[in-house]
């Protein structure tokens, strides 16, 4: 079941949903890439860094600042991610904010095994004897990063392993919508009297994150808020979904307006394309199989 949120973890105030942090020249034009544009499809803000910032030692004010304007944190564990005075400069930041802010942190261990970013063996112990040598004068900065590493790194956080990696992003996606919805405020429908309470029980019927079909019947007399109730559900859920379509009284509008304009308005939503024309109801179910069957 998935709690409904307080206003205390409302993320109307955010900028971003999500600042991924990552070593650019490890992962900028592959996983980060793939999984930075699997965010977006799913409707979830993210801010990744433009590379143009990277050529300074110095980690750029914006990013502290976007850092400070997300609801979560995404951190790409790499080969070469401790070797980063840049990213080490970033997860010190992330970990301020969590500890400071609840800032939510997701670490991915890419390729990399989180025992040794814990035990800080292997080649991080390489990176830190790089570091401290380079940063004798300002030992304080290099333990940050070693305790902030540590930190994060007994996260329990999403493994690659040996899987496909669409796969994988495909998972991490899933999880964080359901993360997301979590945290959706209702503030705005604090003047509907007992709504709270009933999207409660809704969500916990929902199960969100199952990979299955579910159809949920809201049943009551007329006129106490069941398409308000729904309304303001698909509200909060719908763009962590791929295809969204909300038909609202549709007894009333298939007298007045027939079938057809309800399917036309269903496949029109979900693919966003108006260019659906066909005149009769089994047509229309014909197409609505088709082009929805793999969605």
């Amino acid at each position: 079941m998935l709690p409904l949120p307080s206003s205390s973890s409302s993320i109307s105030r955010k900028k971003y949903d999500v600042f991924l942090s990552f070593r650019g020249e490890d992962t900028r034009k592959n996983f980060t890439d793939h999984l930075y544009e699997a965010l977006i499809r799913n409707g979830i803000h993210t801010f990744r860094d433009d590379p143009k910032l990277e050529t300074g030692e110095e980690i750029a004010p914006e990013l502290f600042k976007a850092i400070q304007q997300s609801w979560c944190s995404i951190i790409i564990f790499s080969e070469t991610y401790a070797f980063s005075s840049w990213c080490l400069e970033e997860l010190a930041e992330i970990v301020k904010q969590k500890n400071e802010k609840r800032l939510e942190v997701f670490p991915i261990f890419y390729k990399v095994d989180p025992s040794d970013l814990r035990k800080q063996k292997g080649k991080v112990e390489e990176a830190f004897v790089e570091h401290e040598e380079r940063y004798k004068e300002d030992k304080n900065k290099v333990q940050n990063w070693r305790n902030a590493l540590t930190q994060v790194a007994n996260i329990k956080g999403f493994h690659l392993n040996n899987r496909h990696e669409a796969e994988f992003i495909g998972d991490i996606v899933k999880k964080l919508s359901v993360k997301l919805c979590e945290t959706y405020p209702v503030a705005a429908t604090d003047e509907l009297i007992g709504i709270s309470s009933r999207l409660k029980e809704l969500y916990s019927k929902m199960e969100i994150g199952e990979d299955d079909i579910r159809v949920i019947g809201i049943c009551a007399m007329g006129g106490i808020g069941k398409t308000t109730l729904a309304r303001v559900m698909y509200d909060q859920m719908s763009s962590h979904f791929e295809g969204k379509s909300f038909l609202a009284d549709v007894r009333k509008v298939s007298k007045k307006c027939g079938l057809v304009h309800l399917q036309k308005q269903l496949l029109t939503q979900t693919l966003l394309d108006g260019d659906f024309n066909f005149s009769d109801v089994y047509e229309g179910n014909a197409i609505i199989r088709h082009r929805l069957s793999h969605k």
